[in-house]
């Protein structure tokens, strides 16, 4: 075996020694003439290529035809002139606030193209103006054009407000206002919040040419209070209005909401209380909410409107009459907006915060009673009842149930990280 290795060894010593020695290769040289390359037709070509910039921004209620392209970066009179004279854009994007608006700008800092955006009163589309350059001059048009929904993941953390929060983690207010209406029925946002509370949701952004105009539905959301953690998904049964459920398909929607205001501070509860007119202790038989002049007030549910005047201490009030000898009262008001007889759904705007009546100040002074008898408006709203999907909608619910758990679940972990 030994002597077998040894000679194959050699062998192959023997094979690699006869190969050539390099160094006694012939080398062979090759010329050849360097072909003339021409720069100037290139560099002409470049000298007539021209490109466009695209630059964005939002109108705001200040701005003229020159103020809002020089934001652009344009400096073309042409166009300053134009937008000043067409009653297109004088009516739809001058002056008007939070329109997006994109423009297409030439080398030399002159207008080729310029789109505006906004909302339109028909669901589910929206308004375009188009300016164009042609030829010396420019055109303008109205489109129309269907709204796109995509869907975004948000979280946070409670340090001090919920809305402190969602600016933080830069949430729409109108989705923000939504998130404290979806769960007002199992948390009290004015007395029950917790430093620590986390929330996550999923929400829609509806898009014009993929600029974001504004957020639409809530989807799905998450909020844990004090270490109870509360679900939330819409779902809409074929051929019903939509509404909130829970994760095992119990609806959130009462027969009263908690609060005649979207979102406010709670200034006075169902409690004695000493009168700041009266200047005595006296039963405070409602709920007193703290806001702004003007701050919108919507009835917590289903009625008839008994009363929309005037009455002593009330001001100008709205009295809705509800089922089962319930009654709603909303005083102080500034502006009512609903008459006596009228039918009004759950939610609908019936009027403004005031201080008109017996008021030290701007505020809903909100009254609760059943048969007459005054009641905690928050412990009734509480104990309204809930019910269930059909057991028809149930396979369908299921369905979507299961498609939106991983995307909260992505919200959630979003939060976690975000925390750590």
């Amino acid at each position: 075996m030994a002597a077998l290795l040894l000679g194959g060894g050699g062998g192959a010593f023997a094979v690699a020694s006869l190969a050539p020695d390099v160094s006694s290769l012939p080398v062979q040289e090759v010329v050849e003439a360097a072909r003339e390359f021409k720069v100037e037709p290139q560099m002409a070509q470049l000298d007539a290529f021209s490109f466009n910039l695209y630059r964005s921004d939002v109108t705001r209620s200040t701005d003229s035809a020159q103020s809002l392209l020089a934001r652009l970066g344009i400096d073309d009179a042409a166009a300053v002139a134009f937008l000043r004279g067409n009653a297109e854009a004088q009516k739809n994007i001058l002056g008007k606030a939070g329109r997006s608006v994109t423009a297409e700008v030439g080398e030399e800092n002159t207008l080729a193209k310029l789109t505006a955006r906004w909302n339109s009163d028909e669901e589910g589309v929206f308004h375009r103006l188009v300016v164009e350059k042609a030829g010396h001059g420019f055109t303008a048009r109205i489109e129309e054009a269907p709204l796109t929904a995509s869907s975004r993941l948000a979280s946070g953390s409670i340090s001090t407000s919920l809305f402190a929060a969602t600016d933080d983690a830069r949430i729409p207010d109108s989705v923000a206002v939504k998130l404290a209406e979806i769960f007002s029925g199992d948390i009290d946002f004015h007395r029950a919040l917790r430093k620590g509370d986390r929330f996550s949701v999923v929400y829609e952004t509806l898009e014009a040419d993929g600029e974001p105009v504004r957020a639409g539905r809530v989807l799905s959301a998450e909020f844990i209070n004090n270490g109870k953690t509360y679900q939330a998904m819409w779902f809409q049964e074929p051929g019903q209005k939509g509404g909130y459920y829970t994760m095992d398909g119990q609806s959130l929607r009462r027969a009263y909401l908690a609060s005649p205001l979207a979102f406010s501070r709670i200034s006075s509860g169902f409690k004695m209380r000493f009168h700041p007119i009266l200047q005595t202790w006296k039963a405070h038989l409602g709920v007193d909410y703290a806001a702004p002049t003007g701050t919108n007030v919507r009835v917590v549910g289903n009625g008839v409107v008994d009363f929309a005047g005037v009455q002593n201490g009330f001001g100008k009030v709205v009295i809705v009459k509800h089922g089962s000898g319930h009654t709603t009262v909303y005083a102080h008001l500034s502006q009512i907006n609903v008459r006596k007889g009228q039918s009004v759904d759950q939610g609908q705007s019936i009027g403004a915060v005031g201080s008109t009546g017996w008021a030290t100040g701007p505020h809903l002074h909100f009254e609760f009673r059943v048969n007459g008898m005054h009641r905690d408006p928050l412990t009734l709203a509480r104990q309204s009842e809930a019910t269930p999907v059909s057991a028809a909608a149930r396979p369908l619910f299921e369905k979507a149930a299961a498609a939106m758990r991983p995307q909260l679940a992505a919200a959630r972990v979003a939060a976690l990280a975000s925390v750590e």
